[in-house]
């Protein structure tokens, strides 16, 4: 690969491997390749690869694709997205319930006026908070869009995606989502919890894509982003960041057998959470699941979680992570995790150590083994443990990945991710 000129031509040598199988002309009937990652593992994972002429579909519109969704239940279905699908069209006002009024809801919870011990639950309907619980149920209908069994749902062409959804794919089996353009929902209605915090905070919802004790689900050459509504430039109000993003992908609630390829996540601040909770009453369905691949994705301009891990045996290799200003760090090793991150490459930036790799949430062993940053070879445990001695780490994650396709050399991961992840780069 190393010989190979320009991006094209190792695009069509790293893509190659992923569209091998019979329907290897047919993207959208591809099923993931044997022992590609976990979503591999037993019935693997196949999609709507089975779908019959009566359910495969073109869809333009987020109506359009609802429909789709829904038409023939749990039998193979393949959904193909043509152009930027909108889920938000009509704007944040056509969910505003009648006589909900911003300003109105600022003057009544600001912190002088309010204070900061009591939160805003058992404020009634009529209230400004009771309001923007209304709108922000009428969102909440119109912009989730439930993923039933066995069904692919691919872009066509270079430019195809979804803006403003959530995609839920939440208590079913074999989904796949290829070639599609995220941009992250925005929260119309955020709410204040002055009692998050010293100082209070906004909270927001949706996650552009949740798998929810969900199996066997492949996510592969997707890009997801915050598009026209970054962070950075987000209104403060209360002294506080009016927060309108979640999460970009969430794998929680007992999911297992999640493949993710070839994806970018970019732009966004809290990217993604495996595992939910720390709680025993969710770690009871938890434990024993959320077994979960990365392979050659490119984490750019993120701030953090790529990914935060609780319980589960995630593998994340050859990913190639590129930090910029307000980077806080990419693993974060939760509540009985088993990370296993070898053969990836690091791009920092001067003055972002390499200790900020890892972050410790609790004491769970893991495996770091040939990593790169800036094209050197870097022990990522030693390093933290140096530099951070008060949150140290444990070496050796208890289980080895079997289910890898092949990997590439982790100096060579920066231009071959680079060249071959994310929407359009689809061969």
């Amino acid at each position: 690969m190393l010989a190979l000129a320009g991006c094209t031509a190792l695009v069509l040598s790293v893509t190659g491997t992923a569209a091998a199988g019979e329907n290897r002309h047919d993207a959208a009937r591809q099923a993931l390749p044997a022992n590609d990652g976990w979503g591999s593992y037993g019935t693997g994972t196949t999609g709507g690869a089975a779908a019959d002429a009566a359910h495969v579909y073109t869809v333009t519109t987020w109506a359009g694709f609802k429909a789709a969704l829904a038409d023939g239940g749990s039998a193979p279905k393949i959904i193909k997205v043509k152009g930027t699908v909108d889920a938000v069209a009509e704007g944040c006002d056509s969910f505003a319930a009648p006589g909900y009024d911003f300003d109105a809801y600022l003057a009544k919870y600001a912190p002088e006026t309010w204070g900061l011990d009591t939160d805003l639950s058992a404020e009634p309907d009529d209230s400004p908070e009771g309001l923007r619980r209304t709108s922000a149920a009428a969102q909440d209908t119109a912009i989730k869009a439930n993923i039933p069994a066995n069904t692919t749902i691919i872009g066509i062409g270079k430019n195809a995606g979804f803006k403003g959804a959530s995609l839920q794919i939440k208590g079913v089996d074999n989904v796949i989502v290829r070639n599609l353009a995220f941009e992250s929902p925005i929260d119309c209605f955020p709410q204040w919890d002055p009692t998050d915090g010293a100082t209070g905070n906004w909270n927001s919802e949706y996650d552009t894509a949740v798998v929810y004790g969900s199996t066997h689900v492949w996510l592969d050459h997707n890009t997801f982003t915050d598009g026209s509504h970054p962070d950075s430039a987000a209104p403060v109000y209360f002294g506080m960041l009016y927060q309108q993003h979640d999460g970009e992908l969430d794998i929680v609630r007992g999911a297992d057998y999640v493949t993710a390829s070839w994806n970018r996540f970019t732009e966004h601040d809290k990217t993604i959470l495996i595992g939910n909770s720390d709680s025993e009453s969710t770690a009871v369905g938890d434990r024993g699941h959320l077994k979960v691949t990365f392979h050659h994705n490119l984490f750019s301009g993120l701030v953090e979680r790529a990914p935060r891990v609780r319980f589960g045996q995630v593998d994340s290799y050859n990913n190639h992570f590129v930090a910029e200003t307000g980077y806080n760090y990419s693993f974060g090793i939760g509540k009985e995790s088993q990370l296993v991150a070898e053969h990836n490459a690091f791009t920092l930036p001067d003055g972002i150590s390499a200790a900020k790799i890892l972050k410790r949430w609790t004491v769970s062993p893991l495996t770091a083994d040939d990593n790169y940053v800036n094209g050197t070879l870097t022990d990522l445990i030693a390093v933290h443990n140096a530099e951070i001695p008060a949150e140290t780490l444990e070496s050796g994650a208890g289980w080895t990945p079997a289910l890898r396709t092949g990997i590439d050399p982790a100096k060579a991961v920066p231009r071959i991710v680079d060249c071959g992840a994310g929407v359009g780069r689809l061969r």
